[in-house]
């Protein structure tokens, strides 16, 4: 009797023990999963995600409709050897493991929709990522960055200020000759900022030798991936200076793989591109000659005015610029050149009757000054304004017809300013 006690009592000790380490083991699970869940690539992804779908929704023909019902899950050894079929294509250092595995599940299973987007929009930007990858011969493979970066979105903008497909700083922009102006941000022209990245990722492998290390700096800067280098012992491989770099890095490279695997083998997962109504063979460009904006083209081109946006994001009020020695150019459907150029004259002359128009209303002004549009920003007043751009309050006032010192946040403001104020 008191061996059978003994034994229940050990026995119920055993089981109490087994209970208190499967819900801890539970707890473990939910704490990673959650930390997961918190990861800056995943939030930052569906940042850009959300972003992108307000920006595109009228682009797309048809959209994939996805169910969470029969995704395709697979086993650890399958993503094994598809990842390591990518990766013998690639001079790009594409392995699995469990960071990877994470992300190939957010992008191929929880984002599915999303997903589609991507490969929708893919189809209009890679054939012209991969013409200039190709022009720098680097690995083609590069064009998915801009998914982890933008979501494919060019009008993109970060929290810290990052813009465009390839989310570039200002300063950082600078450096590889995007330049921004009141009308014009070149950081979110796709070819201009394609040049741009390029540019970086070519640098960045000459000094490391290592494209999983390139990567690391495009997302970080040099700085970073230097100081891991040190503080690894002088490791140049990207998986063992990981721990010692930003926390956004470290699940940068993991994501970018992920996404390689994802846009290759979305058939295999049941996802299918959504079917945007442009693509980018069927556009061309024409140089502009005289300021318009894009209101009056879409009318007299009949073309939506979301996808002359789409087609020309880098003019950031729909205007595009007319100034000496730099060229500007319109991008649209290949059917609508020829209508541009057959009524070209017609365009141009309602434009300059237009201005002449306005120009009577205008206080004068220096010939040598150029004519900006500002839109106000936050915390922005007139004599704040007036300060940074070297003219006086009463003047802004009698330019755009003002009572008095009241101004909006986002209203649209004409100036007249010394060049080297622009």
């Amino acid at each position: 009797m008191n061996t059978h006690f003994k034994f229940l009592l050990l026995f119920s000790i055993c089981i109490s023990q087994l209970a208190a380490a499967y819900k801890s083991s539970d707890k473990n699970k939910d704490s990673l999963k959650l930390a997961f869940l918190d990861d800056p690539a995943i939030a930052y992804f569906d940042s850009m995600l959300l972003a992108n779908q307000r920006a595109t929704k009228e682009l797309f023909e048809t959209e994939f409709q996805s169910s969470q019902k029969n995704t395709p899950r697979f086993s650890d050894s399958i993503y094994e050897m598809r990842i390591r079929h990518l990766n013998a294509e690639s001079p790009m250092d594409l392995v699995y493991n469990p960071y990877v595995k994470q992300y190939i599940k957010v992008y191929t299973q929880q984002r599915r929709s999303q997903l589609s987007r991507m490969m929708g929009l893919a189809e209009y930007y890679f054939p012209m990522f991969e013409e200039v990858l190709d022009q720098y011969d680097l690995p083609l493979e590069l064009k998915y960055l801009s998914i982890v970066e933008s979501a494919l979105n060019p009008r993109a903008k970060s929290w810290a200020g990052a813009t465009g497909l390839w989310q570039f700083m200002f300063n950082t922009g600078r450096e590889y000759d995007l330049k921004v102006s009141s009308y014009v941000d070149e950081r979110m022209d796709p070819y201009r900022a394609t040049v741009a990245a390029c540019q970086f990722f070519e640098q960045s492998y000459a000094l490391y030798g290592d494209w999983s290390l390139v990567l690391a700096s495009y997302n970080s800067g040099r700085g970073n991936v230097n100081k891991a280098i040190r503080r690894s012992g002088g490791k140049k491989n990207y998986w063992r200076i990981r721990p010692f770099l930003p926390k956004e890095t470290q699940s940068y490279v993991p994501a970018f793989i992920a996404v390689c695997y994802a846009m290759n083998y979305a058939e295999e997962h049941t996802i299918v591109a959504s079917k945007p109504r442009v693509l980018f063979y069927e556009t061309d460009t024409v140089t502009v000659k005289y300021q318009i904006d894009f209101e009056y083209l879409a009318t007299s081109l009949d073309v939506p005015m979301s996808d002359l946006e789409f087609l020309n994001p880098s003019y950031k009020i729909n205007v595009i610029p007319s100034l000496e020695n730099r060229r500007y150019f319109l991008r649209l459907p290949v059917d609508k050149v020829g209508v541009f150029v057959a009524n070209e004259d017609d365009i141009y002359a309602h434009f300059v009757k237009l201005d002449q128009e306005k120009q009577k209303s205008y206080p004068k002004y220096n010939e040598q000054d150029e004519r900006i549009v500002y839109k106000v920003k936050s915390g922005e007043y007139l004599g704040k304004i007036a300060l940074r751009y070297g003219c006086s309050v009463k003047k802004i006032r009698q330019w755009n017809n003002l009572k008095n010192d009241n101004i909006r946040v986002g209203q649209r403001l004409i100036l007249y300013v010394r060049p080297d104020y622009v």
